[in-house]
């Protein structure tokens, strides 16, 4: 395959960051983390969704939007891979959701613009898990603004995710998905869990190869 550009894609605390730091380091790629925590309208947004959705939106696009479009110049034009903890899809998926009607139709032309020409991942890995799962994750991460989130908006987007990779399939089929049930792994704390998603890992990026 051409040099690998890996992201990982799931609903909020299924573990993306921890598995693309664990890929970044075994492969030595260059490790790309959205920016959560710098979001500034973040801790307003579950207070008032409605009210502050398009500012949060609007950040977490651009700022994506600058990380990814570097990725050509500073990392695959000099043969290095990468892999993120994210994909540039998940921003319509939660505009979507939390955005109006007006709102989203302005929000999704901007998209448009900024990731006509972006980098296109090479392979995703996608992570999903149960709600129990999901929300005892995000607990255990303790991140004050994640417990505003509700259970129910989860399970919404959740259920998103869902749609939204199985779209992705059918509209780039040449991309290899990997799918990862967390109910029935975990990478963290079991080590035969975590070598099987590399054995799969390395067999995509072989065969992709070939």
């Amino acid at each position: 395959m051409s040099i690998p550009f890996i992201t990982v894609e799931g609903p909020i605390g299924v573990g993306k960051t921890s598995l693309a730091k664990i890929i970044a380091t075994k492969y030595q790629f260059e490790l790309l983390k959205e920016i959560v925590d710098e979001n500034p309208f973040l801790n307003k947004f579950y207070d008032d969704i409605a009210e502050w959705s398009f500012q949060t939106e609007m950040f977490f696009l651009c700022n994506r939007y600058k990380q990814l479009s570097d990725i050509d110049k500073k990392y695959l034009s000099k043969d290095k891979g990468v892999i993120a903890d994210y994909h540039i899809f998940k921003n319509l998926i939660f505009a979507k959701r939390s955005l109006n009607e007006v709102e989203y139709e302005k929000y999704e032309s901007i998209y448009q613009i900024l990731t006509k020409d972006m980098p296109v991942p090479n392979m995703v890995i996608y992570l999903d898990a149960s709600l129990d799962v999901l929300l005892n994750r995000i607990d255990m991460r303790g991140r004050d603004f994640e417990k505003k989130i509700s259970p129910d908006y989860l399970q919404q987007l959740s259920s998103d995710y869902r749609m939204f990779i199985n779209h992705f399939e059918k509209k780039h089929p040449n991309i290899p998905v990997l799918r990862l049930d967390g109910d029935k792994i975990d990478f963290v704390q079991n080590g035969q869990d975590l070598q099987t998603i590399l054995d799969q890992v390395d067999a995509t990026l072989h065969r992709r190869s070939l």
